[in-house]
């Protein structure tokens, strides 16, 4: 009977959870142009209505060249300071850790605050590679911490018998590391590119209307009025969002990238 119980309560956890999905998913598939929910009729071309019509279609490859730049800048800084991190010992390195986590810690209107009093101050407010830097110091903490935990589980005598062999440095690397942290790499990446998708604040500082992602094209398009279309895409950022998940917890230890100890440690 308890065990009845527990699954009905957490079925209904669940159904609770999921309920603004499902409202949602329900609007973006009605016929005519309203949020109306249940929906009226059924239609799927404010799906459509994303790849066809062109500001929406822009928006889309903004937001998606934006992620995949900006977390491969987060991964490119990440991975030097997490090996730097894991190789050394010194007592001030821990410092560079802080550093790394600090923009992702404090609230996302501060960081954005800052970054655009910075590229202000610069001249370079407005400048789609003022985005790229700027995601990629803010989600830099996600990369730094999965690479952290990948390079926690490496057995030291590995690289020890490396160096022993007369390897050096950039061999061991490439050679006895690389190879055990490339799941943590690709997750960490995969973090940081689906935040950086859906992120508004930091892109809208930095660069304003000059860059229009798909967050910024939902906001803007609020002051004419809602079409199914917004309920459209986001669904579709939940779809990205799950597929890229599930294939991380699909091929790599999810509870180990979360932060728990794996079950055969």
């Amino acid at each position: 009977m308890n065990a009845a119980l527990q699954k009905v309560y957490f079925g209904l956890i669940g159904l609770f959870l999921s309920l603004p999905i499902i409202v949602v998913a329900g609007v973006s598939v009605n016929e005519k142009q309203t949020l109306a929910f249940p929906p009226q009729g059924f239609s799927l071309g404010w799906y459509g209505e994303i790849f066809t019509n062109v500001e929406w279609r822009n928006a889309l490859f903004a937001s998606i060249t934006l992620a995949a730049l900006s977390a491969a800048v987060a991964l490119a800084i990440a991975l030097p300071l997490a090996w730097f991190l894991w190789r050394r010992h010194a007592p001030w390195a821990n410092i560079f850790q802080l550093l790394g986590i600090a923009p992702f810690t404090l609230p996302p209107v501060i960081t954005a605050l800052g970054l655009l009093t910075f590229w202000a101050t610069t001249g370079f407010y407005g400048q789609p590679a003022t985005a790229v830097i700027s995601h990629a110091i803010f989600f830099v903490t996600l990369p730094l911490v999965t690479l952290s935990l990948g390079f926690s589980s490496i057995d030291r005598s590995l690289v020890e018998a490396a160096a022993t062999m007369g390897a050096d440095d950039r061999t061991i690397f490439r050679t006895v590391v690389l190879p055990l942290i490339l799941p943590y790499l690709i997750s960490g990446y995969a973090f940081a590119f689906v935040l950086s998708l859906n992120e508004y604040i930091v892109a809208y500082m930095t660069i304003g209307f000059t860059m229009e992602t798909l967050p910024i094209k939902i906001f803007n398009a609020l002051r004419y009025g809602y079409t199914p279309t917004m309920a459209s895409v986001t669904i579709l950022f939940v779809a990205i969002a799950a597929t890229i998940f599930g294939l991380v917890a699909r091929f790599g230890d999810l509870p180990k990238l979360l932060g728990a100890m794996s079950s055969r440690d």
